[in-house]
C-alpha cells in the first residue's frame, strides 16, 4: 500500500496490524511521537495527524493509513514549527517535554478546523492527553498564543532574556523538545544495538524452584538470557539498604510481582519480549503478607532477615502532661492515605555500551542521580567506580520515582558481559508493576489547643506500607514524623512513624515525600479544633504559624526566612470573600538533612570565545535545574546565556547525590555562584576569549544538620524550609471552582518556572485528593492501566492562581528555597476542609469523592 508521510510518498508491504507508532519510530527513525503507554492509548504522547485528524499512533494499525496523509512535527513546515516551539517555551507550556509533541499535533489539528478556539475548546481537545508536569494551564496558554499567531499570519518572537535571576528566561534546551527533537533515552540508537526484556515474577511471595530458559533461548533473535548467577558482583541494589535483588535467584523468595527473574537480550524488542514470555518458572507459592498491621504481629512471616520493620522514627519533646492540662479542645482520629502512581510520561529506559572511551561500561540514564547509579552499577559488575561512566539524558518526568536503580543495572550487566550496546525499556504496564510508589500511610492523630486557640500538643503514630524493599521508605516516614505538626509551633509532641515491609509494590520517594500525608491529617484536625472552639480558621493558623523563634515538629528553632504568615496574608482577602472555601498551610524541608551532608560541585569551563560549559551532577527532569544553573552563572558574570551549555556526566567528576528533597536549586545554585564568582573576577581584567581553556570549580556543602537520634537541645533537622498556604473555593454544587496557592520561594529565580512548578504540583495534589489511587489485592495490582490511575485531564482542572511570596532564606542562593514539592503538601487538606464547609462531613480517607453535580435543565 501507499500513503504520504510528511509530504513524501511511502510504500509499505509489512504486517497490516503493525502499530503506526512502531513503524514510525523503528523503521522510519521518526522520534517525535513518543511511546508513553503503548498499547494502552492512555497518554496521548504518540499523537500524529492522519488525514487532518489527530490519532493515537500506538493503536492505529498500518492498514488504516492506506491512501492517507500522515503528518508529524517533522513535517509541519518551518513556520509552524517555529510558532509552536516559541509559543510553548514563551508561556512555560513545556517542562519535561515528553508529552508535548503529541499535544502539538493535537493543537495543529484543532487550529486547522477552528482558528480561534476558546480555552474550554482547547481543554476538551486535550482529553486524550496527559501531562504530569504543568497542570495544563500553560499548555492552554501556548495553544492560544500559537492559534492567534497562525490566525493573523504573524510570527512569534523568539523568547530570550539576559538570563539574570528573576528573569523569565526560556527553559534551557526546550525549543527542540517542543517538537520532539531533543532525544530521550528511548530515542537513542547505536550500531549493533540489542534489546532487553525482563521476565517478572508471577507471584508476590513464592520460592523460586526452577527457572527454565531452554525454550526461550531457542527462539529467533535471542542472543542470551541472563539470570542471577550471571551477576559478577553484589547482586542486591538500594540507595540506603541494599536489599533489592537485580535478579531473584533459584531457591530464593520473591517479595513482590515486580521482582525480575531473568533478562532476555535479543536483536529486537519484540523478539526479547516474546522469549521472556516463554521462560518457564516453577514456584512454591507462599501466602503473601500485604497488610502492614498484620506484618507487625509477632507471628507474621519475616520478609527480610532483620524482620518486617524497616525503620521507626520517634520524636518526643516538651512537657506532655502540662500541655494536656492546658488543653481545652482536642481533635483527632485515624486518617488513611492511598498508594498512587507517579505517572511520569516517559517510562524507564537505559542504554549501556561496553568499552567506550576507556570505560568498562557507559550508561545513558534518565535517573534522578547518575552518581548513585554509578555506585550501584560498579558494585553489580564488580568494577571500580571510575570504570563506570553514567551520562544523564534529561528525562520525561521523575517526581521521585526514578531515584531507585531500575533497568540501568540490567542494561549495564548485559552490555558488559556481551560487549555490545543494549537497551532495556519498560512498557507502561511493566513500569507500574516495578517501580516504587507513594506510601499508603495510616495516621492516628490527636491534637490539642487551649481556650484561646493556641496549639498545645500533637500526638501522632503513623504506619506506612513500604512494600517489598527498602528504597527510601525509612526517610519518607522520617519526613512524615519531622513534619507531623505541620507549619505550626506546638510546645509538646509524641510522634512515632514506622515503615513496614509487605509483599506489596515497594514505596519510596514521591513529590512531597511523606509530608503530604501528615499535612492532610494535621490540617483536618486544625479545622476541627476551629469548629469546636468557634475559632476563625484563618486567624487560628496565623496565631499558630511558625515564625522566627518558633519551632518545627522536631524542635528545630527557625532562625529566619519563615514565610508562612506572608502566604496567609496573600490569600486572606479571597478567603473571607469566598462563600465556601477550605484553607490549609504547609511546610516542606529543603535538603535531606537529619545529619546527612547536602553537597554540590560545579565546574565552569571556557571552551571558546562564545562557548562556556557548565558541568554539574543534578538531574534535569522538567523542573528547570539546568536553567537555574545557567541563570546563576549569567547573573554573576554577565555572560550571554546563548553561550552556555549544561551537561551532567560522571566523567566530569562533579559528584552529587540524588536529585530529591527540593534541594537542587539551593545546591547547584550556591555551587554555581561559587564557581561563577571566580570567573567574574577574571573577566574584570580579561575578555572571555582570553580565558579559553580555563576552568573554574565551585562547591557548596551543608554539614551542620543533626541526626534524629542526636542528643541535643538545639536540633537542626534541615538547613531550609519553604512555606505555603492554599485556598480551595467551591461552587454551590460542591465542585472545585478555584485553587489559590500562595508559596514562599525565598527568591523566585524564574517566574515562569516557579508558576509551572506550582501549577503542576496543584494538579498532582488535587488528583491525590479526589481521584488518584493504585489499589492492590493479595499482592497483585487491580489494574496497571495508566487510564485507571485517576490522573486528572485538562478539562477536569479548576482555575489556578499562583501567588509568589519572597521571604529570603538564610543560606539559599540569593535567598531561594526549594519549591518542587511544597506545591502539593497543603492541597488535600484544603480540599478536605472545603468539602467539610460544603456538607459538614469530615473526610478522613483519600481519595475523597466530590459531591455529584446537580443536573441543569
Amino acid at each position: 500500500m501507499q500513503f504520504q508521510l510528511n509530504g513524501v510518498l511511502k510504500d509499505f508491504d509489512g504486517a497490516p496490524e503493525l502499530p503506526l507508532l512502531t513503524w514510525l519510530r523503528e523503521q522510519e527513525g521518526i522520534i517525535s511521537p513518543k511511546d508513553g503507554c503503548a498499547p494502552q492509548a492512555s497518554c496521548g504522547c504518540c499523537a500524529v495527524e492522519l488525514n487532518g485528524k489527530a490519532v493515537l499512533s500506538c493503536v492505529t494499525p498500518m492498514h488504516k493509513v492506506a491512501g492517507g496523509a500522515l503528518l508529524t512535527t517533522e513535517g509541519l513546515g518551518e513556520y509552524r514549527q517555529q510558532v509552536y516551539s516559541y509559543a510553548f517555551v514563551a508561556t512555560g507550556g513545556i517542562q519535561c517535554g515528553f508529552c508535548i509533541p503529541g499535544i502539538v499535533m493535537q493543537a495543529n489539528s484543532l487550529i486547522n478546523r477552528n482558528a480561534e478556539p476558546s480555552r474550554a475548546e482547547i481543554e476538551k481537545a486535550l482529553t486524550p492527553h496527559l501531562c504530569r508536569c504543568t497542570g495544563y494551564k500553560k499548555i492552554v496558554d501556548a495553544i492560544e498564543y500559537a492559534a492567534e499567531a497562525i490566525r493573523n499570519e504573524e510570527e512569534i518572537p523568539e523568547p530570550t532574556s539576559p538570563g539574570r535571576v528573576g528573569d523569565r528566561h526560556p527553559k534551557y534546551d526546550s525549543f527542540a523538545a517542543v517538537l520532539g527533537q531533543r532525544p530521550y533515552v528511548d530515542d537513542l540508537h547505536f550500531d549493533g544495538l540489542l534489546h532487553g526484556a525482563l521476565r517478572f515474577s508471577d507471584h508476590p511471595r513464592a520460592r523460586v524452584l526452577r527457572i527454565d530458559t531452554a525454550q526461550a533461548q531457542q527462539m529467533a533473535g535471542v542472543v542470551r538470557i541472563f539470570t542471577a548467577a550471571d551477576v559478577p558482583g553484589r547482586r542486591s541494589v538500594g540507595l540506603i539498604q541494599q536489599d533489592w535483588p537485580l535478579l531473584v535467584a533459584q531457591g530464593e523468595e520473591t517479595r513482590y510481582v515486580g521482582d525480575a527473574l531473568a533478562l532476555v537480550v535479543a536483536d529486537s524488542q519484540q523478539a526479547a519480549r516474546a522469549a521472556a514470555a516463554q521462560i518457564a518458572v516453577e514456584y512454591e507459592v507462599l501466602e503473601p503478607l500485604t497488610d502492614p498491621f498484620a506484618a507487625l504481629q509477632p507471628d507474621a512471616p519475616q520478609l527480610h532477615p532483620g524482620g518486617n520493620i524497616l525503620s521507626t522514627t520517634v520524636v518526643r519533646r516538651g512537657d506532655m502532661p502540662a500541655a494536656r492540662a492546658a488543653t481545652a479542645h482536642t481533635a483527632g482520629g485515624r486518617y488513611e492515605t492511598q498508594r498512587i502512581e507517579h505517572g511520569y510520561m516517559e517510562t524507564e529506559a537505559a542504554v549501556a555500551l561496553a568499552g567506550q572511551d576507556g570505560f568498562a561500561v557507559t550508561v545513558y540514564s534518565q535517573s534522578q542521580g547518575v552518581y548513585e547509579d554509578r555506585i550501584q552499577i560498579a558494585a553489580l559488575l564488580a568494577l571500580d567506580e571510575p570504570q563506570v561512566r553514567v551520562i544523564l539524558v534529561p528525562n520525561g518526568g521523575g517526581f521521585g520515582g526514578k531515584e531507585d536503580l531500575s533497568v540501568q543495572g540490567h542494561a549495564a550487566l548485559a552490555a558488559h558481559l556481551l560487549g555490545q550496546p543494549v537497551k532495556v525499556r519498560l512498557t507502561r504496564d511493566e513500569s507500574i508493576r516495578m517501580h516504587p510508589k507513594r506510601h499508603p500511610i495510616w495516621l492516628d492523630y490527636e491534637v490539642g489547643c487551649d481556650a484561646a486557640g493556641r496549639l498545645t500538643f500533637v500526638k501522632m503514630r503513623a504506619v506506612g506500607d513500604t512494600g517489598a524493599y527498602a528504597s527510601v521508605g525509612a526517610k519518607v516516614l522520617e519526613r512524615t514524623a519531622g513534619h507531623a505538626t505541620g507549619a505550626y509551633h506546638v510546645p509538646a509532641v509524641e510522634i512515632e512513624a514506622v515503615a513496614v515491609y509487605t509483599n506489596n509494590v515497594p514505596c519510596g520517594a514521591m513529590r512531597g515525600f511523606g509530608v503530604n500525608q501528615s499535612a492532610f491529617a494535621m490540617e483536618s484536625c486544625v479545622d476541627e479544633l476551629c469548629r469546636q472552639g468557634g475559632f476563625d480558621r484563618w486567624q487560628f493558623r496565623w496565631d499558630n504559624a511558625i515564625t522566627e523563634g518558633r519551632m518545627t515538629a522536631t524542635g528545630q528553632i527557625i532562625e529566619g526566612g519563615a514565610g508562612l504568615r506572608a502566604t496567609l496574608e496573600a490569600v486572606k482577602e479571597q478567603f473571607y470573600a469566598a462563600k465556601i472555601a477550605g484553607l490549609a498551610c504547609g511546610i516542606k524541608n529543603t535538603g535531606i538533612g537529619n545529619g546527612v551532608n547536602d553537597a554540590a560541585l560545579v565546574r565552569i569551563s571556557v571552551l571558546a570565545p562564545d562557548r562556556v560549559l557548565l558541568d554539574h551532577g543534578w538531574t534535569e527532569m522538567g523542573q528547570g535545574v539546568h536553567t537555574v544553573a545557567l541563570q546563576a552563572l549569567c547573573t554573576e558574570t554577565g555572560i550571554d546565556p546563548s553561550f552556555v551549555r549544561v551537561q551532567v556526566d560522571t566523567a566530569s567528576g562533579q559528584e552529587a547525590g540524588m536529585t530529591t528533597a527540593s534541594r537542587a536549586t539551593s545546591l547547584v545554585g550556591n555551587a554555581a555562584i561559587d564557581a561563577a564568582k571566580k570567573l567574574a573576577a577574571d573577566l574584570k581584567t580579561h575578555t572571555l576569549a582570553e580565558l579559553v581553556g580555563r576552568r573554574y570549580e565551585g562547591s557548596w556543602v551543608c554539614d551542620w544538620t543533626t541526626a534524629p537520634e542526636a542528643v541535643t537541645d538545639a536540633p537542626i533537622t534541615h538547613y531550609s524550609y519553604s512555606y505555603a498556604t492554599q485556598l480551595v473555593i467551591l461552587d454551590d454544587d460542591g465542585q472545585i471552582e478555584k485553587i489559590v496557592a500562595a508559596h514562599d520561594a525565598g527568591k523566585i529565580f524564574n517566574p515562569t518556572l516557579f508558576e509551572g512548578q506550582i501549577e503542576g504540583s496543584l494538579h498532582m495534589g488535587l488528583g491525590y485528593a479526589i481521584s488518584e489511587d493504585l489499589p492492590m489485592e493479595g499482592g497483585h495490582f487491580k489494574s496497571t492501566r495508566l487510564r485507571q490511575c485517576g490522573i486528572l485531564r485538562a478539562k477536569e482542572m479548576p482555575e489556578l492562581e499562583v501567588i509568589g511570596v519572597e521571604e529570603p532564606d538564610l543560606v539559599g542562593p540569593y535567598g531561594a528555597k526549594g519549591v518542587g514539592e511544597i506545591g502539593l503538601v497543603p492541597t488535600a487538606g484544603a480540599v478536605a476542609n472545603a468539602l467539610y464547609q460544603f456538607d459538614g462531613v469530615r473526610r478522613t480517607k483519600l481519595p475523597m469523592a466530590l459531591p455529584k453535580k446537580r443536573r441543569t435543565s
